[in-house]
């Protein structure tokens, strides 16, 4: 009976103390909690990449500015010009062919008017050539073919009908080459377009126009111009503007 007493009481001990029989289920996890102020910070994503410059992108020269003698202000620029070579239709070596763009704005600023302003936008593109080869007579062939008549004086022992044993002679000549006719360089306008406009803000938006020159050897050069006038009854106030020049 003391042994026994012993076993219940020893069975009563273990369950008092929350121990779990072997073969009992498991207590469900918990979630665990963490303190966001403590945790490390996110590395901040990379910046964006820029999307690359279009194909043959040009750098804008800064606009130019003029003031006219009644207080007007002429402003012309350009901003996102591309000039691109590209191969010519021809196939020649001595063509050269470009794709070209941008965009030109002009900005006029003065006293007030009962009219807006008004007066014309022009844009186009020059082309220099190093070596013109359009003007001259290109590559030509060149020959010479003659005959030039002789007496000479052979020995004694020959019999010859002439005095003195001269008897006469004929000789001939024949020639040829190629030559290449070459001038010196000269620039091509190209105009593209010529705006009447009426207000204060004209602009002229050129894209994918091509410009080409035949005839031309050696190195190119390209640049774009614009033209902005103001007119009026008395008067025209124009300023000229010119982008850097590329070679080619």
């Amino acid at each position: 009976m003391l042994r026994r007493g012993i076993t219940v009481a020893a069975i009563a001990g273990v369950l008092g103390s929350g121990a779990v029989a072997p073969g009992a289920a498991d207590p469900e996890p918990q979630p665990v909690v963490v303190d966001a102020s403590s945790a490390p910070p996110e590395a901040a994503p990379p910046p964006g990449e820029l999307p690359p410059p279009p194909e043959g992108a040009v750098a804008s020269t800064p606009p130019a500015t003029t003031e006219t003698p009644d207080g007007w202000r002429l402003t012309l620029g350009a901003k996102d010009e591309t000039q691109a070579p590209i191969p010519p239709l021809t196939t020649a070596l001595s063509s050269r062919e470009y794709v070209v763009g941008g965009t030109y704005t002009g900005s006029l600023t003065g006293p007030g008017e009962d009219e807006p302003p008004h007066g014309t936008l022009e844009v186009g593109y020059e082309i220099g050539c190093g070596i013109d080869m359009s003007t001259s007579n290109g590559v030509s062939l060149t020959g010479t073919a003659g005959i030039n008549p002789s007496i000479g004086l052979i020995g004694t022992d020959f019999i010859s009908p002439f005095p003195d044993g001269l008897v006469p002679g004929l000789g001939g000549n024949i020639g040829g080459g190629i030559t290449v006719g070459l001038k010196p360089g000269l620039v091509n306008v190209i105009p593209v377009t010529k705006k009447e406009y009426t207000g204060a803000e004209p602009w002229v938006m050129v894209s994918h126009f091509r410009v080409k020159i035949d005839g031309c050897v050696g190195e190119s050069f390209i640049r774009s111009y614009a033209f902005l006038s103001r007119s009026t009854d008395m008067s025209d106030a124009i300023v000229a503007w010119y982008g850097v020049t590329k070679k080619v």
